[in-house]
């Protein structure tokens, strides 16, 4: 019984030695990614078309999810926290639409309703989702029921009536606010994929086109097959690279290749992950490359105050920031 004992613990003590390697390898290597960085004066102007391409080398402020992180996300409170605070302005506002049981536009980033609204105590059930529900009752819930504060304060959990500018909006109603307050240029995500997803687009589409706004948004989708169904039915319509897109991108500017034909308009990438000793998205290799081929950069979801100053100095076309009052500092400083 010893001598199994014994072995079980080299075993297990082998074990531990593999993972911690494994795990220092992975801290070794992002810690090696992350102090790679361009030389801003690297940055080269090139002459372009691409409306979402900065003029004069600034950088774009984006509202992510419309400033999730200095009020409820996707909520007209954040909308009109974004327009009407004196401290800061916005120029290109993000936001995620689903489409519900009804087929109306909502915005919502989350597939089900729960981290957000109080989805659970309202309908009874887990894991509710947007297109299982009409609008109106969708109206029912709290999206600012989970917000926490920079204080760690959820200063909107516990409500004996739900303000208007606290339900769930349609995105008429967002753009009806923020056209009357400016012109703004708009990155909007949609969630669904399949039928739900076609759907959506054809309405985006007929919404964005009545209101003479489609060559001010840039659209996104994490679905494939959405992606080949825009670039089939509206090929007119600005969308940003899918992932394979990116990558493939990615592979043609670190080999300098020549020519370069997409169908998209901008690259939606990210900076901050834990990838980039193998993908550094971040640097003007890849900014210049973009912009020699008439392509937009921009960057998600930047929070870090140091990240935020450096991709601003290397020349990004636009960042979508949760904290867009402190991208409005670093890039007015």
């Amino acid at each position: 019984m010893a001598v199994k004992t014994k072995k079980k613990m080299k075993k297990g003590v082998k074990a531990l030695i593999i993972i911690a390697a494994i795990l220092a390898v992975i801290i070794l290597a992002d810690c090696i990614a992350a102090g790679y960085r361009s030389d801003p004066d690297s940055f080269i102007y090139h002459q372009h078309t691409n409306p979402f391409i900065s003029s004069d080398g600034s950088t774009q402020i984006s509202a992510h999810r419309s400033g999730g992180g200095i009020a409820p996300e996707e909520s007209m409170a954040a909308f009109r926290n974004c327009i009407e605070n004196p401290n800061f302005a916005v120029d290109v506002f993000e936001f995620d639409l689903h489409i519900t049981k009804d087929d109306v536009l909502v915005l919502l980033h989350d597939d089900t309703l729960d981290r957000t609204t109080d989805a659970e105590t309202v309908f009874g059930v887990k894991n509710a989702r947007p297109e299982d529900y009409t609008y109106e009752e969708l109206r029912q819930l709290n999206i600012g029921a989970h917000f926490v504060n920079n204080d760690g304060e959820t200063p909107y959990a516990e409500l004996s009536e739900v303000p208007e500018e606290l339900r769930i909006v349609r995105l008429e109603t967002v753009l009806d606010y923020l056209e009357s307050n400016g012109h703004f240029d708009y990155i909007i995500e949609l969630k669904n994929g399949g039928e739900l997803g076609q759907k959506g687009v054809d309405v985006l589409y007929r919404i964005l086109t009545e209101r003479g706004l489609l060559d001010h948004v840039v659209f996104g989708t994490f679905q494939a097959d959405i992606t080949e169904y825009v670039d089939e039915n509206y090929p007119d319509m600005n969308r940003s690279a899918s992932i394979k897109e990116v990558l493939a991108f990615y592979g043609a500017a670190m080999t300098g290749k020549d020519s370069l034909s997409v169908n998209y308009q901008a690259l939606q990438i990210p900076y901050n992950m834990p990838y980039r000793l193998i993908v550094n998205l971040g640097t003007t290799k890849v900014i210049n490359y973009a912009h020699e081929h008439d392509i937009a950069v921009q960057y998600w979801t930047i929070n870090d105050p140091d990240e935020l100053e450096y991709l601003c100095a290397i020349g990004a076309d636009c960042i979508m920031t949760d904290y867009p009052d402190e991208l409005y500092a670093i890039a007015n400083q």
